[in-house]
């Protein structure tokens, strides 16, 4: 599946968001690295500390069905359409580097211009597993 593909998947997501306080509408389409596709959208509750990002609802649902292996994140969002690229926010760049820092960030408009990046050029320096003195 190529970019485009995928951020016309995560474009599709994205009109089934809840977001009735910022009305910023995102979708998610994350790619496993055996090719499974699982969507979210973000979903918002009026107390906001129960919000949920679509990069996030993508990947717990990618989890509870047992794909952990992700190879890529794309993401659209209300501003996509005027081809300005949407980012993951702090929360989200840190559950999506929990399983790896080479997965690829996919942002922008399907039908206009598309930016991909790394997982660790968004958070560089990144707390991990690895931190835990345990672990090591």
């Amino acid at each position: 599946m190529n970019n485009k593909e995928l951020l016309k998947l995560a474009e599709k997501a994205r009109e089934n968001a809840y977001v009735p306080y910022s009305k910023f509408k995102v979708g998610a389409a994350l790619l496993t690295k055996d090719k499974k596709v699982y969507t979210g959208c973000n979903i918002e509750c009026a107390s906001l500390g129960g919000t949920n990002c679509a990069e996030r609802t993508a990947i717990f649902k990618a989890l509870s069905e047992g794909s952990q292996d992700i190879e890529a994140i794309a993401i659209a969002s209300s501003n996509s359409e005027k081809n300005e690229p949407t980012y993951p926010c702090g929360i989200c760049r840190q559950v999506i580097i929990e399983f790896g820092p080479e997965i690829r960030i996919i942002t922008g408009y399907s039908e206009g211009e598309i930016y991909e990046c790394k997982i660790k050029d968004l958070i560089p320096h990144y707390f991990s597993g690895s931190d835990f003195i345990d672990n090591k």
